[in-house]
């Protein structure tokens, strides 16, 4: 099941973004040290609490009443940005990425969104491939001095 996040649940929500953020920072070594904004380091309940406040809305995934996976939707002229969405290890492979995936498209339908983004490690293959399943094509590239890996960004067309 699917719920819009309150205030509850932020500190489960940022140990979920973390823990899943950082099977991916180890296999592409990203650190502390090398990357300090990276989400997997730079997450916290303060910084979720700043989100909702702003309007983003966060949204996480509950089985066996624990959050196993979130994601979070940014909406701004009619575009709409997902941004962190991850799955806890135990709990990959089991279709909850693909219902939050949907969940975020839907939603962005809701909001009258023409397009969805996403920004990946552009160095991470296998999850450029499942975003292209999904419809997402690259737009384009970019290199930033506090990241030790290229961000790549994507995006899907909702309406046209």
């Amino acid at each position: 099941m699917i719920k819009q996040i309150k205030e509850k649940h932020i500190d489960e929500c940022a140990k979920v973004i973390k823990n899943s953020f950082l099977t991916v920072a180890k296999e592409f070594n990203i650190t502390r040290k090398n990357a300090p904004r990276y989400v997997a380091f730079a997450t916290d309940s303060d910084k979720l609490l700043k989100q909702i406040d702003s309007g983003i809305n966060i949204y996480a995934y509950f089985t066996d009443g624990k959050i196993a996976g979130v994601y979070s939707l940014k909406n701004f002229d009619n575009e709409c940005e997902i941004c962190n969405l991850c799955v806890l290890p135990e709990y990959r492979h089991q279709g909850i990425g693909k219902s939050l995936l949907h969940h975020a498209f839907k939603r962005a339908e809701e909001l009258n969104c023409e397009k969805i983004n996403i920004s990946i490690v552009a160095e991470n293959m296998v999850l450029k491939e499942w975003y292209k399943k999904y419809g997402f094509v690259t737009t384009h590239f970019k290199k930033f001095d506090f990241f030790p890996f290229t961000c790549e960004y994507m995006e899907k067309v909702i309406k046209q």
